[in-house]
């Protein structure tokens, strides 16, 4: 088998259940981003911009959307016959049938894998960050600081940094200490989920490491090359990062693109984000039709009014219907004189006439005070909003609702209709 310098293994399988009815029926890293996008482009293009050019892919729930996304690689150049693009879903061994309990149980059970490639080195990637990176450059860094184990790290906010990994470093940025999600952090340094392993030192600690329940890189693998003197470096990176989740950073992440200078930029030519492009009809916007900063998808047409929003392709936004400060999927219908505020809208859903979207006092989310916040409303993929339903803030919806879902025409602010069969 060809040797390859560095591969990468790309987590893709998490439920994402902080995007609520976003993610009841698909993975997040195939959730769509940017009115074109679906998350996991975002990694994916940064493997091929940087070089690598084999990436082993590790799914688990719901993957059927993101399988079909992926297919053999085509968009980001990954149909290799040596290399390329690798759906690893969790299979059948002859002694048992064992799912992913964690990151680096995932990884542990596809040693097979990596064992093709003989690589020196392992770029570990989550399949749900918005950023760019150039991988090689952080590998150069590796090399130089003859590590064991590179850690990409980035400054946050010190009020937030209890919810990451957290490195202490020394004045050459060898990592001195690594505290988990610590309720006091000492520092404001926080892991990104992104790792470079010299491969012997990774398998050694998957090896060792195999039998820990729920096996996880920040928990238990990191600490054991600590333990082991093995010798980490922390590679900081200021560039754009954003964890899109929780829908409130993922309704801010698509509204970042429309800023008149947005601060990550889809358009450059140097560092391309490359996606799975059907093969459909222009756009089209009416005479009548107003928009004002948005971005707009491929086949979508416009008859009504569209501010700070962005919307994916094949939607048709009817006469008089108003849709402000809101992301709406693609092949989704918004009815005659609608209106929408606030909201996050997923794919092929049907908005009926007249409908109003985000109105009313906030109140707080009686679903689930942690995931439905902001104000935002949220409908999940094929629902359908009967005409002339009012339906307040922080509120959820997942199914075919009907009127008589909605007293008095109207699901209070907080409230949430969750259809039976449907996942919350």
């Amino acid at each position: 088998m060809v040797k390859k310098e560095m591969i990468a293994m790309l987590l893709a399988g998490g439920q994402g259940s902080r995007l609520g009815v976003l993610t009841s029926k698909v993975a997040k890293p195939a959730v769509a981003f940017g009115g074109k996008y679906r998350i996991i482009d975002f990694p994916l293009s940064n493997c091929i911009n940087s070089g690598i050019d084999t990436v082993g892919v590790l799914t688990q729930y719901q993957p059927l959307r993101l399988n079909t996304h992926i297919g053999i690689g085509i968009p980001w150049d990954l149909d290799r016959n040596v290399g390329g693009v690798t759906i690893l879903p969790p299979y059948e061994k002859s002694t048992s049938s064992e799912w992913y309990t964690g990151t680096a149980n995932a990884i542990y059970q596809n040693l097979d894998y990596m064992e093709l490639y003989n690589p020196d080195y392992v770029l570990i990637l989550s399949g749900d960050h918005i950023y760019k990176m150039d991988y090689e450059i952080m590998l150069d860094y590796h090399k130089a600081s003859n590590a064991d184990v590179t850690i990409a790290a980035m400054p946050v906010p010190m009020e937030e940094a209890s919810r990451f990994g957290i490195l202490i470093t020394d004045e050459d940025n060898r990592i001195t200490e690594f505290e988990e999600k610590p309720a006091n952090p000492r520092s404001n340094l926080a892991s990104m989920g992104i790792y470079i392993f010299s491969w012997k030192v990774l398998k050694e600690a998957l090896v060792k490491m195999k039998d820990q329940k729920g096996c996880d890189f920040g928990k238990h693998i990191i600490p054991y090359c600590f333990e082991n003197n093995k010798r980490l470096f922390a590679y900081e990176y200021n560039g754009y990062w954003k964890d899109v989740g929780t829908l409130s950073s993922y309704w801010e992440a698509n509204m970042e693109l429309i800023d008149i200078i947005p601060e990550f930029n889809l358009y450059e030519e140097l560092w391309k984000i490359y996606t799975k492009a059907d093969a459909i009809q222009p756009q089209y916007i009416s005479a009548d039709a107003h928009i004002e900063r948005s971005i707009i998808g491929e086949s979508t047409e416009v008859y009504g009014t569209i501010k700070n929003s962005v919307i994916g392709s094949g939607v048709i936004i009817e006469e008089g219907a108003e849709v402000v400060d809101s992301i709406i999927m693609q092949n989704t219908v918004v009815g005659k004189n609608a209106k929408i505020h606030k909201a996050i809208i997923a794919d092929s859903v049907e908005i009926g006439e007249n409908a109003e979207i985000g109105v009313g006092e906030e109140e707080p989310s009686k679903l689930d005070t942690k995931i439905y916040a902001s104000d935002l409303v949220t409908i999940g993929e094929n629902s359908y909003i009967p005409a002339d339903v009012k339906i307040g803030k922080n509120t959820a919806i997942s199914g075919v609702t009907e009127s008589s879902d909605y007293p008095d025409g109207l699901l209070e602010s907080g409230g949430y209709i969750i259809k039976a069969g449907e996942d919350r």
